[in-house]
């Protein structure tokens, strides 16, 4: 190499040679079918998520399907020298990922994973308490089926933690601000796995439990926060499902059902809140949250288009553990769907109830501003940094207009469910 400008080269992008398996048998390690991409890589190379050093860099991530045990493979036809490069030096790619692992746990001898896979899997099972289970059909519509099973553990389970840690691996390309939860009694982790069989060749039938297997699907977090005076607050903090089990439905059966049911029997339960959940994961929510409330007697037509109440809220938190700022979003979601939009009044009157609730932080903080200002505060460098009204109106508008589309949407998938 003699020219830096020749170094563009030997610069990788990590989502394009990035690549992940997750293998029920040997053969799964060949199949190309099964291989899935990750969805970031900046919380493990950096903002630019590139890879400098490398020509034709890949990286291949296998993990046995149940247990998760771990193969990296890093492999290139070249590599910049420091002496060519004016002490320029190629990242250390196992490096960045063996900190990704917990206690550098992973395999790099290929032959070594096959024989900890072929010895692991047969008696590996699910960890903590069964609290779920359900099937999906294989191909949408027929009689066949796939099976999964939902178990509940703590932090305090030492056997669960190993496990988790290396399921959290794959947390870091796929959950935006993933970090690693500490041990803590108050976590809960609801981790779902797909019970299947396979042919042992040995004359035995099915349902012989020689044939069953697990493999894993993901799971949902859940920290439990006190509530004054003496109750708990559950807090659904993070939700991964591995792309070859997404579009399953798997999701929306954890929200709807699996951590729903799991506290609904508890006593001490105030409501169920969610940690600044994606907008997938919100979309299911405010799904599942408007189909419940439709029913409730507080969310009858009239009672919508009278407006926001204190008995929606009541109903809500009482029946379904929905929390006020959800009860809020259903309550709106619901009264879309019973206003007339070709009623000018009735549509005018249902923005401008969604419109005070998407500006009141903006109108709280210029009271307190003008509070302030009567004290004889300066509050000059503070009101310059405010937009003015007219920009303030121009973007509440458009801020207006995305949450209709999503309520929508909402309402679409309301109706298409009947």
């Amino acid at each position: 190499m003699s020219q830096l400008a020749d170094l563009k080269w030997y610069v990788s992008y990590a989502l394009d040679c990035t690549r992940f398996r997750l293998v029920r048998d040997e053969a799964d390690v060949e199949n190309e079918e099964l291989v899935f991409a990750p969805e970031m890589a900046h919380q493990i190379f950096g903002e630019s998520e590139s890879i400098f050093g490398y020509r034709d860099l890949k990286i291949e991530i296998m993990a046995s399907a149940g247990p998760l045990d771990l193969y990296f493979d890093i492999s290139y036809t070249k590599k910049v020298e420091e002496l060519e490069t004016e002490g320029l030096k190629a990242d250390d790619v196992e490096k960045s990922l063996a900190d990704i692992v917990e206690n550098g746990s992973y395999y790099t001898n290929l032959d070594e994973f096959k024989r900890v896979h072929a010895s692991k899997a047969p008696a590996f099972r699910p960890l903590g308490t069964k609290v779920d289970e359900f099937t999906h059909p294989v191909d949408g519509n027929g009689p066949n089926t796939r099976t999964f099973e939902v178990y509940v553990a703590t932090a305090e389970d030492t056997d669960y933690m190993k496990f988790h840690t290396r399921l959290e691996m794959f947390s870091f390309w796929y959950i935006d601000g993933f970090s690693r939860v500490e041990i803590d009694p108050l976590w809960l982790f609801f981790t779902v796995y797909e019970r299947y069989e396979v042919d042992n060749n040995n004359g035995s039938v099915e349902g012989d439990v020689s044939n069953v297997r697990y493999a894993t699907v993901g799971y949902v977090s859940v920290y439990q926060y006190y509530s004054y005076p003496n109750k708990v607050r559950p807090r659904v903090s993070q939700i991964l499902i591995l792309p070859p089990f997404q579009k399953l439905g798997i999701a929306t059966q954890l929200i709807k059902h699996t951590t729903f049911e799991y506290f609904r029997k508890k006593e001490n339960i105030t409501d169920i809140t969610f940690e600044e959940p994606i907008e997938a994961i919100q979309h299911i929510r405010s799904v599942v949250d408007a189909r419940r409330c439709k029913e409730l007697p507080a969310f009858t037509s009239d009672k919508l288009l009278a407006g926001f109440s204190k008995e929606m809220l009541h109903q809500a938190r009482d029946t379904y553990l929905i929390n006020p700022k959800q009860c809020r979003v259903v309550y709106e979601i619901l009264r879309l769907g019973v206003t007339d939009l070709d009623n000018e009044e009735q549509y005018r009157a249902y923005r401008l109830e969604v419109k005070k609730r998407l500006n009141m932080n903006y109108s709280r903080h210029r009271r307190d501003l003008a509070r302030a200002k009567k004290r004889g505060v300066d509050v000059t460098a503070a009101m310059c940094g405010l937009p003015s009204v007219s920009e303030r109106i121009e973007s509440l508008n458009a801020e207006y207009k995305e949450v209709e589309e999503i309520y929508g949407q909402v309402l679409q998938k309301l109706l298409a469910e009947g």
